[in-house]
């Protein structure tokens, strides 16, 4: 397994940049996000926002040649959903906007899920339980902790309202690369993984599903789908492990 990066002072400034970038941006989608827009369109809204700071660019963009700055994931769409002007949002859709920004060549990632327009109860309970599951994970990142700790509270929160945890679709380690060490799974148990250590920059991201949470790759390669056509929720934050327990840095 590759080694769990450590990130300097320097590095970790560099990142709550990135962090305050991406956290605007998609405040920015959220405003953007409405019945007839298309993803092609919230794309190009990211984009441009991003690159209005000084010295920030998309850290999707290229990314093993993806092509959007973000991700559009709508409905039964669980992550990696590619922009298209052909993708137009309709009352009741359900979208996960996931969204990176790399400043001096450091990363930070984060995912919301949106409702269009409105939605029946159950689904925006499903929203609300997914949201949930990341904020109870969130409590468990402090020095000493294990990443396990992470994995059983975001399956044990969605488990207990009757959702399924999507097992293939992983958090991660986050700051030079996208996606570097440690894998933070949606299922685990409490007490075991890798240590959690100050200095460790993590991208914990709750995807779950309404139906099993098992997935299959879509006709553009890209796109990761629920198997079974049931909908799919995805939030996501990078937070630094500190001294005395954590800081999200994206969100």
């Amino acid at each position: 397994m590759s080694k769990i990066i450590i990130k300097t002072p320097e590095e970790i400034e560099f990142m709550r940049h990135a962090g305050e970038v991406l956290t605007k941006t998609l405040d920015l989608l959220a405003k953007s996000v409405r019945i007839g827009v298309s993803t092609k369109e919230l794309d190009e809204i990211a984009e441009k926002f991003i690159c209005s700071h000084e010295g920030c660019t998309p850290g999707f963009k290229g990314y093993r040649g993806f092509q959007g700055s973000i991700c559009t994931s709508i409905n039964e769409e669980a992550v990696h959903g590619i922009p298209s002007s052909d993708r137009i949002l309709r009352n009741s859709d359900i979208v996960g906007i996931d969204c990176g920004v790399c400043y001096k060549g450091l990363h930070t990632d984060a995912c919301r899920t949106f409702i269009v327009g409105d939605a029946p109860y159950e689904v925006k309970q499903f929203v609300k339980t997914t949201k949930e599951a990341l904020r109870q994970a969130v409590k468990q990142v402090r020095p000493g902790g294990r990443i396990g700790d992470i994995s059983e509270t975001i399956q044990s929160t969605l488990e207990r309202f009757g959702y399924t945890p999507v097992i293939e679709c992983t958090g991660h380690g986050v700051g030079h690369d996208l996606h570097e060490a440690p894998e933070i799974l949606n299922a685990g148990k409490k007490g075991t993984g890798p240590v959690m250590k100050p200095g460790m920059a993590l991208a914990i991201e709750p995807i779950s599903s309404m139906g099993f949470g098992d997935i299959r790759k879509a006709k553009d390669q890209w796109t990761l789908c629920i198997a079974d056509g049931s909908l799919s929720a995805h939030f996501e934050e990078t937070v630094l492990v500190t001294e005395n327990g954590c800081e999200v840095l994206a969100k």
